[in-house]
């Protein structure tokens, strides 16, 4: 399979995945969209061709019913771990998972940690466009605080998805507090 094969797989694999999911946010846009936005962010900064793929299926074991080991068939053992690496444990509650995402941040893997990035900004972004519904303003800005905890446990991996993140966070702060 050439590469391109690869990522098309990855990137229908994902859509059947997630057919039925939408954004939290108020346009409800197909989950789809936000796979496909942290794949294209790993790209443009220069991520791997597995890494790229694990962004793309970065939710499918904790958002459907995906288990690693049909990853590993079908994509192989590297991206079904990174995809492992940055799930939750959704049977946790929230505050758990918060904490547990920056810890392991930490000690993720490079290819986690670009992944998890990618996530995070894309999910900046996806609030300051399309803000889920019923969010405060403080609650907006504590998932802003909660994200630069996990990105600032990723740095020195990827100086363009750091510096992308840095300037999505600085602006949604901004934008944010002038809205309190």
């Amino acid at each position: 399979m050439n590469d391109i094969q690869f990522l098309t797989k990855a990137m229908n694999f994902a859509a059947q995945k997630h057919v039925n999911e939408r954004r939290k946010g108020e346009r409800q846009e197909p989950y789809i969209n936000h796979l496909t936005e942290v794949s294209e962010m790993l790209a443009a900064n220069g991520a791997s061709l597995e890494t790229i793929v694990a962004g793309i299926l970065h939710d499918t074991i904790e958002d459907t019913e995906t288990a690693h080991e049909e990853l590993v068939r079908e994509f192989g053992e590297n991206v079904a771990d990174i995809v492992k690496e940055v799930s939750d444990d959704q049977t946790l509650p929230w505050q758990e998972r918060n904490r547990l995402q920056i810890e392991h941040a930490l000690h993720a893997s490079d290819a986690a940690k670009q992944v998890k990035m990618a996530d995070k900004i894309s999910n900046l972004c996806a609030i300051l466009r399309t803000p889920p519904v019923g969010w405060s303003v403080k609650r907006k800005l504590e998932y802003f605080n909660f994200s630069k905890k996990v990105v600032d446990n990723c740095r020195g991996v990827n100086p363009g998805l750091e510096a992308c993140f840095d300037d999505v966070y600085k602006r949604g702060i901004k934008a944010l507090k002038l809205a309190a």
